[in-house]
């Protein structure tokens, strides 16, 4: 094709118009890359995204988050540390990072009271977080954003000396694996016993009666009558039987626990245990409201309710119509006896609430159950969440009430030895020679024309 002199400068302005135009293309581009961040996490278990958990969590941190990573730039730390907290201040953009390398500033880390090169110091309004490098993953991140967002000292102090599940023991029966959990979120635990202290302290959060197998002295009811006329809150884990001394505490409720133990033939059909039930709807109460996991109540007696004047009562969740509080032996055929039983719905748990001359809001839950956050239960379902939305509620932490607990996902993968050579197989023998032998043909084919 035969070009003139002005087809010529034609063709080189077209050259010309095309390289600036893609030039500003690139430069648009890069622009918006530094402008404007948009990332698409597709991976099967979210890998690179926060749990709903930890997202829940950072969100309700209302002031500014200031984070400190004491790390030396040796290694891949720095990189670790800003891809972890990126992924929270893409939810909360007031989270500040710095970085400070701890063999050019030796005062700043005495002032911090850092003793690991990675340790992150979290800094939230007046209060103060460690994070060591070996406990650096999102589950320990989003706890001590938990801590934080949680001020001053929350003490959950658990009756003892009439062979109550103790949050310290670790037996079956016992409450150590909540109370491990309840520690890890910002509260302390404690036991107290009315015959050695006959005082419950007034830096009491909240109280907890969790199942006494022995009776109650009638000083040591009376201490806590007193401590709740002074506005202390109380979560009491009743389990079925006796009340051991408790009578004045539920009548003061207006609480009566029905007797016996309640059952549910569809329960047993997932459980294998008519006893052992599970509740799948719940109440609109705060502590449940939006609660969507199963949990499971083993041995539970119903309970009725009538709020006595100054106390308002909720039921926070009931059993299915078909069940009923079996007044006779568990073994064996289970039927329901007319005249003896008592036919369900039953109330499981109950939430009191009342206000004081000061305008606080007193709290009380009753629960027909203990077992549910004993350490044989507390795996099951969302009895764990339920026990942390339970307490949390009673301690006036509305905001991080009905919080999942779980935030680890299991991002690990696990190969057998023949799904390992098959990927060796495939990805270093079969692709790279599938690839080069068509390359080998085409070449040949060209060659032949």
């Amino acid at each position: 094709m035969y070009h003139t002199p002005k087809t010529h400068w034609q063709l080189r302005l077209m050259n010309l118009s095309f390289v600036v135009l893609f030039l500003l293309a690139v430069g648009l581009l890069q622009w918006l890359a530094k402008e404007y961040h948009l990332q698409f996490d597709w991976t099967r278990m979210h890998r690179h995204s926060l749990a709903p958990a930890s997202v829940t969590v950072t969100e309700r941190l209302k002031e500014p988050l200031k984070i400190t990573a004491f790390a030396s730039q040796r290694g891949e730390t720095r990189r670790f540390i800003h891809e972890m907290v990126g992924r929270y201040q893409k939810h909360k953009p007031d989270i500040t990072l710095e970085f400070v390398d701890p063999d050019t500033a030796p005062e700043r880390v005495r002032e911090a009271g850092v003793q690991f090169d990675g340790e992150l110091v979290f800094e939230y309004g007046d209060a103060h977080e460690n994070l060591s490098p070996a406990q650096f993953n999102e589950q320990n991140f989003t706890n001590a954003l938990t801590r934080l967002g949680h001020r001053g000292e929350r003490w959950v102090v658990f009756l003892s000396g009439h062979g109550e599940r103790s949050p310290d023991k670790q037996a079956n029966f016992d409450l150590s694996t909540w109370a491990a959990q309840l520690r890890q979120r910002g509260f302390q635990t404690r036991t107290l016993s009315l015959g050695e202290h006959p005082r419950i302290p007034d830096n009491t959060t909240v109280l907890v009666i969790a199942g006494p197998r022995t009776r109650l002295l009638a000083g040591e009811v009376r201490e806590i009558q007193n401590y709740l006329d002074r506005g202390g809150s109380l979560l009491w884990l009743h389990d079925p039987g006796l009340l051991l001394g408790l009578e004045p505490l539920a009548e003061s409720f207006g609480i009566e626990f029905h007797p016996g133990v309640i059952v549910d033939p569809a329960s047993e059909d997932i459980t294998g245990n008519a006893a052992a039930i599970v509740v799948t709807k719940y109440g609109s109460h705060p502590v449940v409201r939006g609660f969507g996991d199963n949990t499971v109540f083993p041995q539970a007696a119903g309970i009725s309710l009538n709020a006595p004047e100054g106390w308002q009562g909720s039921v926070l969740m009931d059993t299915r119509p078909a069940s009923w509080s079996e007044t006779g032996a568990l073994d064996g055929p289970i039927l329901f006896d007319k005249g003896r039983d008592i036919r369900g719905p039953l109330n499981l748990a109950v939430a009191l609430t009342r206000t004081l001359d000061n305008k606080r809001e007193q709290r009380v839950i009753v629960v027909g159950d203990g077992d549910f956050l004993a350490n044989t239960y507390i795996p099951n379902g969302g009895n764990l969440e339920l026990g942390m939305s339970l307490t949390n509620w009673l301690s006036q932490d509305d905001a991080f009430v009905n919080i999942p607990v779980k935030t680890a996902r299991d991002r690990s993968l696990e190969l057998s030895r023949g799904g390992q050579l098959a990927i060796v197989a495939v990805f270093l023998a079969l692709l790279p020679i599938t690839l080069i032998g068509s390359g080998v043909w085409i070449w040949l084919r060209r060659r032949k024309r």
